[in-house]
């Protein structure tokens, strides 16, 4: 079957080591379930696997890519909940959890095989393509959101870094939910679109804000950390899923953190119940993932170029 995949680690120039071609297709597993792929999104952790994060060179070559929408076998039409091994199911109690593409075959491909856990139906009032933007940039955001932050309707919510995927669902669901929401980004294209997206106000990156915040959705790392911290009012919420800029800030804020009682809580990907509900909550009030291309997967190419360089502004989607 057809299939992009990552056949070299290069830390340096990740896209080196993607190719695309015939790889094996799935085969039979008990507890397993092959899902025939109509559409799977891009996401940094992408980038990260050519780069050899959570993916050493003897499991090469791996087909990527974490997300997707499909069809199963018995032509029911399906999203896949990305996160192996959370339940046990399908692969046993002792195995830890990983990621799609860390232990086993990616979406970005004809087919792929989950456990038959993992599967959910996916909701009519959702094309294949929005469907498959939603289990990890969205999920994640979710998560970050209405888990880690805790926030309620009302409360206030800076995003840094507008325009990546994490990024742009937390707008849309803040909006959604009824939070006032700032954002920041470096470019003002990128800031424009946000607040037509729901960001009552978008910054240039590191510039003050008009009120300091219940919340920061941090996924950015050391570029916007300080400013992350300072934004925050006494006793708020940073919750960090990603560090695209790098994991080491020359500021950590730490006096900061502790004078104020600031809460800094990691937070990754999440649980099968969540996006269950976040898919109901995307049937339900009309939200839809923000799409900023779509492309045949044998373009894929184009994605991860454009998805490295940072200009892209929401989801960048593969059709099979």
């Amino acid at each position: 079957m057809f299939a992009v995949y990552a056949a070299r680690i290069d830390r340096d120039e990740p896209l080196s080591g993607l190719e695309l071609g015939e790889r094996p297709a799935p085969e039979a597993r008990v507890g397993w379930s092959t899902v025939n792929v109509k559409a799977a999104s891009l996401n940094h952790h992408d980038l990260w696997s050519l780069r050899g994060v959570g993916l050493p060179e003897e499991r090469l070559p791996m087909i990527l890519g974490c997300d997707a929408a499909g069809i199963d076998e018995d032509g029911n039409e399906v999203v896949l909940h990305s996160v192996i091994g959370q339940s046990g199911h399908g692969v046993g109690p002792r195995e830890p959890r990983s990621i799609l593409t860390e232990r086993y075959q990616g979406t970005f491909a004809e087919q792929v095989a989950v456990p038959t856990w993992n599967v959910l139906p996916k909701p009519k009032e959702l094309s294949f393509e929005e469907a498959a933007c939603l289990p990890t940039a969205w999920l994640t955001a979710y998560r970050m959101l209405f888990t880690n932050a805790g926030v309620r309707p009302g409360d206030s919510v800076l995003v840094q870094g507008a325009g990546g995927g994490v990024a742009t669902a937390a707008i849309v669901l803040g909006k959604a939910a009824g939070l006032r929401v700032f954002a920041t980004s470096r470019d003002e294209a990128k800031r424009k679109r946000a607040v037509e997206l729901g960001a009552v106000e978008a910054v240039e990156s590191g510039a003050r804000l008009p009120e300091r915040v219940d919340a920061v959705i941090e996924t950015v790392g050391a570029a916007t950390w300080s400013h992350s911290v300072k934004s925050l009012k006494p006793g708020g919420t940073l919750v960090i899923s990603g560090a695209t800029s790098g994991d080491r800030p020359s500021h950590a804020e730490l006096t900061r953190i502790f004078f104020l009682e600031l809460k800094v809580v990691g937070s990754t990907m999440g649980t099968k119940d969540e996006l269950e509900d976040l898919l109901a909550f995307c049937a339900a009030t009309g939200v839809r993932p923000v799409i900023d291309e779509v492309l045949p997967m044998d373009r894929a190419r184009e994605g991860f170029e454009r998805m490295a360089s940072g200009e892209q502004f929401g989801k960048i989607v593969l059709t099979g």
